[in-house]
């Protein structure tokens, strides 16, 4: 075994004033006063205001019960000190969804991180359990357990159940809700409002939630059949507390750390299977910040190019699960099939996986797999993968004239039309923030016509700040197109919620705040979107004296608004002016980083393997 690393830290050395304390701690958590300088080990968990965190207490008070009866000094038990359960704070999406309160969504990543961040180093934990919820606080609870680097596992909260509509008896989430918020019928829109959240629970469809646990046990760092249950499922409570107990007492009895789990080759894993099951676009802002902190500095140069990304979703990877908001079925629905562990199996099988990568029971990818005894697809809500149920990734990223820092990215497996061999031409309609095309949605929705490419713009990182999702806007809109029969896209600097569907392209950069091109775009400019060349481009651009002089306008307002646009959105919290001063491209995760330059800790070098992806029924 090897010794640990950072064991015995000041802490908890014999130092009889920090003593007092650790002595008393451990006499009101009913632990041996012995062993009060043996290293410490403890729960973590995600809090927040929604269904989505209300179960996650009673489980972080399980797995820590749990955790004090298996702590002692006799033969089989764990000699570890005890340390209380702490938890982070995050805001609700669902409710924020269309308000500026929504800026601080993607800040609740960054507030967990550091949150944790300063629990994980101040206690010196060597072990941790770590049960997350929502979307943006599992991100930032993985990305501080990283930078600590000290043996630890994650389990999700668990997704709630669906809801079922009293008259149509149809299956109904919460995006049920926000795609009929145009309605006139309030009757309706209550009805659905009331029935669409039953029980508690992180969001049910292959959203942003779902997205991310399934990458989080992907890469490892979340045992593969702890990822799909309900939140409220026994096993939750029952089972799983001393099943992740075991796997942290061999990781630590091994020192198996979670930068040997979290490697090039197991974020490449993740990110193939993101493409399989269709998932959100929040996926390519979160992996380079699992990334980073990992300790690769350039997702796009040390994991996987753009070009083989887009290669890899447009010939190689198909979309194998029929899941919301592109399809029918829930989590719930992948859970009775057999768990996200069938989808993982389906991949590795097609050669699409590396198999030998290490995870947190132990065991390889394959070995966990093989241990968990996984079926085989049901062929209605998981297909197996020589018979997909969509063709190509659900995920493809763009680059042109509009988004230079090849960062744009669109949700293919949401696209519902408008796209005619693969292009769609539109025609420029300007909003600068959210706020002003909700209310002409509202007010003015006879206005937006066929093939019109709505472009929200300062709403990106730094201009937002915060980079707030648009899951209102987009379902507005998409209820928009199905009542009339047309296309209508949109751009922008900001980003979607993993339930947003239609032709919505989010994370063009550099964003307007900046003066990035969509800043310089005028009503009625020519927009093309080229999924044959992976291009998103405005027409006007080609000439370069046309974009150097609106270029020359731009830089001319914000001189004469003292150095920032000033459609930019308020930063009048001292979190907020952080993030506008901090915050980088979305092409880096669009955290908060010292002087906007991405900060690494313990820097790794660009890692290599033999292994390639290859669908074996496209060869």
């Amino acid at each position: 075994m090897n010794e640990l690393k950072n064991s015995k830290t000041v802490l908890i050395d014999k130092n009889p004033g920090r003593n007092a304390q650790t002595y008393g701690i451990a006499r009101e958590l009913n632990t041996d006063l012995d062993l009060i300088h043996e290293p410490s080990i403890g729960v973590v968990g995600n809090k927040g205001d929604s269904q989505c965190y209300i179960g996650v207490e009673r489980k972080v008070k399980k797995i820590h019960q749990s955790l004090r009866d298996r702590i002692g000094k006799n033969p089989g038990e764990i000699m570890m000190r005890l340390v209380q359960p702490e938890y982070t704070i995050a805001t609700s999406d669902g409710i924020r969804n269309g308000t500026k309160e929504m800026r601080y969504s993607l800040i609740g990543r960054e507030v967990t991180n550091d949150s944790l961040c300063e629990h994980l180093s101040a206690s010196g934990l060597e072990g941790t359990i770590a049960v997350v919820a929502c979307d943006k606080p599992p991100v930032g609870t993985l990305s501080a357990i990283l930078e600590h680097n000290r043996p630890a596992i994650m389990m999700s909260d668990g997704t709630i159940r669906p809801g079922r509509d009293s008259v149509s008896k149809e299956p109904l989430d919460i995006i049920s809700s926000f795609q009929i918020a145009g309605s006139d019928d309030e009757e309706l829109k209550k009805r659905i409002s009331c029935e669409s959240c039953p029980g508690y629970g992180s969001c049910g469809g292959m959203f942003t939630y779902n997205t991310m646990q399934t990458f989080i046990g992907v890469i490892g760092m979340q045992p593969l059949h702890m990822v799909s249950p309900p939140s409220d499922d026994p096993r939750r409570l029952e089972v799983f507390p001393n099943e992740l107990i075991n796997f942290l007492d061999n990781m630590i009895k091994k020192n198996i750390t979670p930068r040997e789990i979290v490697t090039r080759d197991s974020l490449r894993n993740a990110i193939i299977v993101s493409m399989a099951i269709g998932g959100s676009t929040n996926v390519m802002l979160h992996s380079p910040e699992i990334a980073r902190a990992s300790g690769f500095a350039n997702f796009y140069k040390d994991i996987m190019s753009l070009e083989e990304f887009n290669h890899l979703s447009e010939k190689v990877v198909p979309v194998i699960i029929d899941a919301r908001p592109f399809g029918k079925y829930s989590m719930f629905d992948i859970d009775e099939q057999g768990g996200v562990q069938v989808i993982v199996k389906e991949l590795l099988d097609a050669g699409l996986l590396n198999g030998d990568t290490l995870t947190c029971t132990g065991e390889s990818l394959s070995q966990q797999i093989e241990s968990l005894k996984t079926s085989s697809p049901d062929g209605k809500v998981i297909y197996p993968i020589q018979n997909p149920f969509k063709d190509t990734g659900g995920l493809r990223i763009l680059e042109g004239n509009l988004s230079p820092d090849k960062s744009s990215i669109l949700k293919l497996a949401g696209v519902e039309g408008g796209l005619e061999n693969n292009v769609f031409k539109g025609k420029a309609k300007i909003f600068d923030g959210e706020q002003s095309l909700l209310y002409a949605l509202d007010r003015y929705p006879e206005k937006f016509n066929n093939f019109d490419m709505v472009v929200v713009r300062y709403e990106g990182p730094v201009g937002g700040p915060g980079m707030p999702e648009m899951l209102d806007s987009t379902s507005r809109i998409t209820t928009l197109c199905r009542e009339k029969n047309i296309v209508v896209g949109l751009m922008t600097d900001g980003r979607f919620s993993g339930g947003s569907v239609g032709l919505v392209i989010g994370h063009v950069g550099p964003e307007a705040a900046i003066g990035g091109p969509i800043g310089l775009l005028e009503e009625g400019d020519d927009i093309t979107v080229d999924l044959n060349k992976n291009e998103i481009n405005c027409e006007q651009f080609k000439n370069i004296d046309v974009f150097n002089e609106r270029k020359f306008k731009w830089k001319k307002i914000v001189q004469e608004n003292n150095g920032s646009h000033p459609s930019i959105g308020d930063a009048n919290t001292r979190l907020l002016y952080r993030m506008r001063s901090l915050a980088v491209s979305a092409v880096d995760g669009a955290g908060m980083h010292p002087n906007r330059k991405v900060w690494v800790n313990d820097p790794r070098k660009s890692e290599k393997s033999n292994f390639k992806p290859q669908n074996k029924f496209r060869i």
